[in-house]
């Protein structure tokens, strides 16, 4: 009984340290593409910019939310104006709708795009000076005047922010989505499926063909074509009779 217990505790052991680092490794761009519908797009190989827009949400809320799911490698502090959230890989920037106010923008930027785009000094009001140096290789990048997609039209990145492509909604597509499905219910008089004139075949080619499980009767061996499941022969124990002498002990 021991042993069992111990067996399951390391089946359990191993699964978790399979199903950890799988979780940990999970992007926070995964989790933003799920929650909220994808508003801009800009870049394009390693340097990236989405844009989602999280309606009647404060960017404390958002960033709020986001840090629960993933918590990033730094934080920049609490603001209703914008926020920063530094991940291994991305840059999430947290900012208030200028065309919203009561709601809020999160652009996923890779650090390719940080790199490329944003201003340096920008940066250093809401990051740790660190951080900012290792990001831009201590001032080798970070000359670009972008100061996020609130502003962009003021501080315009490289390329021009657009609209979303069939494409692009594909690589990262909102969970808001419409979708329609259909459920087919298996007929209590369901003949069995034609294929090439013979009938017993488990599948059927025809979206309009109904199949049934034929069983194979008493007659019916394993190798008869035509049946799916056949009869499990049933065998007896053998009986051996014989004779025997008990003799006392003296």
């Amino acid at each position: 009984m021991e042993k069992k217990w111990w067996l399951q505790g390391i089946k359990i052991l191993l699964l978790l340290s399979f199903i950890v680092p799988m979780l940990a490794a999970c992007a926070i761009s995964d989790t933003v593409k799920e929650q909220y519908p994808l508003e801009s797009v800009n870049g394009s190989g390693s340097s990236t910019s989405y844009v989602y827009r999280a309606e009647n949400q404060t960017v404390p809320e958002v960033a709020a939310q986001l840090v629960e799911k993933k918590k990033p490698q730094e934080q920049s502090k609490e603001s209703t104006e914008r926020m920063f959230l530094v991940y291994s890989d991305e840059i999430i920037h947290i900012q208030q709708a200028p065309d919203a106010p009561e709601d809020t923008l999160i652009e996923v930027d890779s650090k390719e795009y940080v790199r490329q785009n944003y201003n340096m000094s920008f940066l250093e009001g809401y990051l740790l000076a660190s951080l900012i140096g290792d990001l831009f290789d201590n001032g080798r990048y970070g000359n670009g005047g972008y100061r996020g997609y609130s502003s962009k039209d003021v501080y315009k990145p490289k390329d021009t922010y657009r609209k979303p492509s069939d494409q692009d909604v594909k690589k990262a597509p909102p969970m808001t989505v419409n979708k329609t499905g259909t459920i087919f219910k298996r007929s209590k008089n369901a003949d069995s499926t034609v294929m090439g004139g013979k009938k017993g075949s488990s599948s059927g080619s025809s979206s309009g063909s109904k199949g049934t499980i034929i069983t194979g009767d008493k007659k019916s061996s394993s190798s008869k074509s035509g049946s799916v499941f056949t009869k499990p022969k049933k065998t007896y124990p053998k009986i051996r009779s014989g004779s025997g002498r008990i003799s006392r002990r003296r």
